[in-house]
């Protein structure tokens, strides 16, 4: 290939910068000993910034400095390794954040999140993620994508309804599967009620998942009053967080009841005080505990909002290692169902591929990705890190600016 490759890199708490990197090659030696001609390199035409890299940046995890980011990535294949068999260049693609080999017991049954030969640390690998395996980030022009037969989710459709129709297509690599994931462990389906705690991009997605599985009513928490506009612009009900103490009193005046079916979790581990709790900061276990507070009994808890187990910022000793004080007595009192965890991305992206193509439903529209050139990285992050109500989609070769 004769193009460059630049990308974005984690420069240590609160910044990032845009830096040429070495261009993609097969035949380098991946973290696990073995070559890469199982791999394809992709030109990447969206990229996204995630919550998740948000921690990162903010040094809420031990990210070493020089950490390349991104794991939202859609492409178009330009090489293909020696082994690759049923991928072809010029093929669209969907690249699902979880990094998978396809061979082993985990994902043989589809727990793609929890893969156990991308990582040797532990089960479970992302690219361009702290502790994930070593992979290199896919904010960048090219990437490469490892075991691609396996991971890659080709679009079929033509270029052109490809090209329409990219940004939507952009969240299938993880936030409309994570939120629909999150939706649906919880048990939201037809005629139910949810709750989402959380109207950052995976908690507008998730609401969009609730609505597209039948939910009647769909409940948004949140505490910035430009993120709850953003929900209710598609149908959601609204509760703002900074002001109200009583969550269950809130749902009643929505439901007739104070609580609900179900309740999603798309927070994480730096959430805050809620309503006069607020100025105390983070309380880590809030958004758990409130959860199992306005869940009906032997209703379901999704928790796709990250959680870590080492947070150099955590409030106490505790929190540092991941260690929350959720009352699991009452989750236990009431036989809720939780369910935590990577979203294995493939168990959903290819039928939510299928509602965007035949325009089942707008998740670029609801999350309001918003497209911005790769060398705007580092403003996109400083926006979104002061609560924008946006998705920010990176351009990197400009075809979605065109």
């Amino acid at each position: 290939m004769a193009d460059t490759n630049r990308g974005v890199v984690y420069q240590g708490s609160g910044t990032v910068t845009v830096e040429d990197l070495d261009f993609p090659e097969l035949t380098l030696r991946e973290q696990n000993g073995r070559g890469l001609q199982h791999g394809a390199i992709l030109k990447v035409l969206a990229t996204n910034i995630c919550g998740s890299d948000q921690h990162m940046v903010r040094g809420r995890t031990t990210a070493p400095v020089g950490q390349t980011l991104g794991h939202e990535i859609t492409g178009e294949v330009v090489e293909l390794g020696s082994d690759v068999e049923f991928v072809k260049r010029g093929d669209l693609v969907s690249v699902p954040f979880n990094i998978a080999c396809g061979r082993c017991r985990n994902c043989k049954e589809r727990h793609t999140g929890v893969c156990e030969n991308v990582n040797p640390a532990r089960a479970g690998a992302a690219y361009g993620y702290v502790d994930m395996g070593g992979w290199h980030g896919g904010q960048a022009r090219y990437v490469t994508v490892p075991y691609a037969d396996f991971n890659l989710l080709r679009i079929p459709a033509d270029r052109d309804t490809v090209m329409a129709k990219l940004t939507d297509l952009a969240m299938l690599s993880d936030i409309f599967p994570t939120g629909y994931h999150g939706a649906y462990t919880a048990g939201v389906t037809t005629g139910s009620t949810a709750y989402v705690a959380g109207a950052g991009p995976v908690g507008l997605a998730c609401a969009t998942a609730s609505l597209l599985l039948g939910a009647a009513v769909v409940i948004v928490g949140d505490m910035v009053e430009e993120r709850l506009r953003q929900a209710r612009s598609f149908g959601c009900e609204t509760v703002d967080l900074s002001q109200h103490d009583d969550l269950g009193e809130q749902i009643e005046q929505v439901l007739g009841v104070p609580e609900v079916d179900a309740a999603v979790d798309c927070v994480g581990f730096e959430a805050r005080g809620h309503g006069k709790e607020g100025s105390a900061g983070e309380r880590p276990a809030t958004v758990l505990n409130s959860m199992m507070e306005i869940t009906r009994a032997a209703g379901g808890l999704g928790i796709p909002g990250l959680y870590v187990t080492g947070d150099p910022g955590g409030v106490d000793e505790n929190a540092r290692i991941g260690q929350l004080g959720i009352r699991i007595g009452l989750g236990w009192a009431k036989s809720h169902v939780l369910t935590t965890g990577q979203c294995p991305v493939m168990r959903y992206n290819r039928q939510l591929m299928m509602t965007i193509l035949h325009d089942r439903v707008q998740i670029a529209r609801n999350v309001n990705a918003t497209v911005i050139p790769l060398d705007d990285a580092p403003a996109g992050y400083r926006e979104f890190d002061q609560g924008a109500a946006r998705k920010y989609v990176l351009d990197p070769h400009g075809v979605l600016s065109a």
